[in-house]
């Protein structure tokens, strides 16, 4: 038994240590299998044997009388690869203790589209997001060693934490917490990588079941993960949040419900969303898209490279207009100039009236 498993002996084993410092079992796990308590948690360690009578002092820390445990050895990058995620390339790698990674910056670029970032932290820090996600995971930033790169550690996530904070997205975007467009294209986008990834799991867990794992091609499941993301991309749910009904209900003194609209606000989509998004886009739905029906509206012939980021951005900004008017004129005018298109005044001719006779 080593160093670390004695002490974690000692608070009643891995989970009941992991409790008492509110951490998942896996980062008590890694301390035992390491042998290895980082110095970091050792005062905090003895803090809590104190309150809770343990039998524990700072010797039981140590290899030998004198000299105290060192920090573990940073975890080196032994297999590395890049996953297509649609236009996106998302550096990912299995380190030599186990773990699989996902590189920081490539995560961050995955779900905001920003290129060479790799703030991830400020995208899981924003408020809206906190009852969803737990409390520690800024702080489970893994730092490791690729050894192509000399002298300079990369950060990554482990790729549970990724699809924790996908799945924290939806969630937030469900309830109704998110704050801004930004927040509600990250989660689209979330929304799409977790689908896509449940049913490429899916499979992978049948092959392996059944051996077939070891007859298909190599790259089988990277070509059904994109074709997945094709078909999520294809699919958004609920891209016209129902804000956007409500406020057309209101500006149009609507009386039924928002689940069975009037067929005239279809025209008034094409006019105040696509139209200004992009005119070729909406002269070519005009012309071409079939009519929409039940399960295929205009939205859904939009591919990844007209940019679901700019819809919702624009669908948004359109719903913040909305609740600053009383009118869907007032609507249509406010968009106008925010666009700087130019008003047009038309003068209409009619005949004289024929004069009363005196």
């Amino acid at each position: 038994m080593n160093t670390a498993q004695k002490v974690i002996k000692k608070f009643g084993g891995q989970s009941a240590l992991a409790n008492f410092i509110g951490k998942r079992q896996s980062t008590v796990q890694h301390w035992a299998k390491s042998g290895i308590i980082p110095a970091k948690w050792q005062r905090e360690l003895l803090s809590l044997a104190q309150q809770h009578n343990i039998d524990l002092s700072s010797n039981d820390f140590m290899t030998s009388e004198i000299e105290v445990v060192k920090e573990p050895s940073t975890p080196v990058a032994r297999w590395q690869g890049i996953l297509p995620i649609g236009n996106e390339e998302l550096p990912c790698y299995v380190l030599d203790d186990g773990r699989r990674v996902i590189s920081r910056t490539g995560a961050t670029s995955l779900l905001t589209e920003r290129k060479g970032g790799g703030n991830l932290e400020g995208y899981i820090r924003v408020q809206s997001l906190r009852p969803y996600l737990p409390g520690t995971i800024s702080e489970r930033m893994i730092t490791f060693i690729i050894p192509e790169i000399v002298n300079k550690t990369v950060r990554g996530l482990s790729a549970e934490d990724f699809l924790t904070i996908c799945q924290a997205y939806v969630k937030a975007r469900d309830d109704g917490a998110l704050e801004s467009p930004s927040q509600q294209a990250i989660a689209i986008k979330a929304n799409m990588f977790l689908s896509a990834c449940a049913k490429t799991g899916l499979i992978a867990l049948i092959d392996e079941a059944t051996g077939y794992q070891y007859e298909r091609v190599q790259d089988a499941l990277r070509l059904k993960l994109k074709l997945f993301l094709e078909e999520e991309m294809r699919e958004w749910e609920k891209t016209f949040p129902d804000e956007l009904w409500q406020e057309f209900g209101r500006l149009t003194r609507w009386q039924g419900s928002i689940q069975s609209r009037p067929k005239y606000w279809g025209k008034l989509v094409m006019e105040l969303i696509y139209e200004y998004l992009d005119p070729d886009v909406a002269e070519w739905l005009k012309t071409h898209a079939p009519a929409p029906r039940h399960g295929q509206n205009y939205h859904q012939w939009l591919s990844s490279q007209y940019g679901l980021k700019k819809l919702m951005q624009h669908i948004w900004m359109v719903i913040g207009i909305s609740k600053t008017c009383f009118t869907m004129y007032e609507l249509k005018e406010k968009l106008a100039v925010q666009f700087g298109r130019e008003p047009v005044q038309l003068m209409l001719f009619l005949p004289a009236p024929n004069r009363l006779s005196n």
